[in-house]
């Protein structure tokens, strides 16, 4: 017989909890380092913006625009408008956390430019992952409905659904941390920020870089859950 989740402790809840505080972690880590460097000027006397459109001469992306949005650490790059957007905190700043973020974006828009294989697929799984995390659960619930079946079935697509979710998440890490290795390549090698501040900029990225682990990592045990919770309805 299948486990299903009743009106009692649920074992599984454990693999929430470790992804919830995994999430958490990472999440006030890139906070608390963000924070810290936000403090300390670069000698490059550059802002986020400024950088941003260095870099992107530099690498002869001449169509790429450097935008100004709203919000703290919204920045992103975006490839249907050929964008880089730069928040509150980064786009006027002169700190090592503006320019290794804004650093980052130009990472992508240089992913784009250069038809890097792990962005391309991750664009053409967005709306595929979208609706997979909008119907994972709806399908499961209408599963456990039917003891038949058409309720295994609709688990089994559920579930499927949720994986293309994960497989997302897990698709971005490479993406993002192909992003942080070419920006310090260009901080570095153009002489935008002074060898002694190349480390802050790494702890920066790299503390960012752990929030995708994290997500991805929280994912993954969420999956497992399910297949735990509802692998034995399946073969029912």
């Amino acid at each position: 017989m299948g486990y299903y989740p009743g009106y009692y402790f649920d074992p599984t809840y454990i693999l929430v909890l470790i992804g919830a505080v995994l999430c958490l972690g990472a999440s006030g880590l890139v906070n608390s380092t963000f924070s810290k460097f936000s403090k300390v000027r670069s000698a490059s006397g550059l802002t986020g913006e400024e950088t941003a459109r260095r870099i992107l001469s530099l690498a002869g992306l001449h169509d790429v625009r450097v935008v100004h949005v709203a919000g703290s650490l919204t920045d992103h790059y975006d490839p249907r408008t050929k964008t880089v957007n730069l928040s509150d905190p980064v786009f006027s700043s002169g700190s090592i956390s503006a320019i290794s973020v804004a650093a980052h974006e130009c990472g992508h828009a240089i992913q784009h430019a250069h038809a890097y294989f792990p962005l391309t697929f991750r664009s053409t799984l967005v709306p595929v992952a979208n609706l997979g995390s909008t119907l994972a659960w709806p399908l499961i619930i209408i599963g456990l409905i039917f003891t038949s079946q058409t309720g295994s079935l609709m688990i089994s697509l559920g579930i499927l659904a949720f994986s293309l979710s994960v497989l997302f998440q897990l698709v971005t890490l490479p993406v993002e941390f192909d992003a942080s290795h070419r920006a310090l390549k260009m901080l570095e090698g153009n002489n935008i920020v002074p060898a002694d501040e190349l480390g802050y900029s790494q702890k920066v990225l790299g503390a960012a870089a752990l929030t995708y682990v994290a997500s991805a990592a929280a994912s993954l045990l969420q999956l497992l859950r399910l297949v735990i919770l509802f692998g034995g309805r399946r073969n029912d």
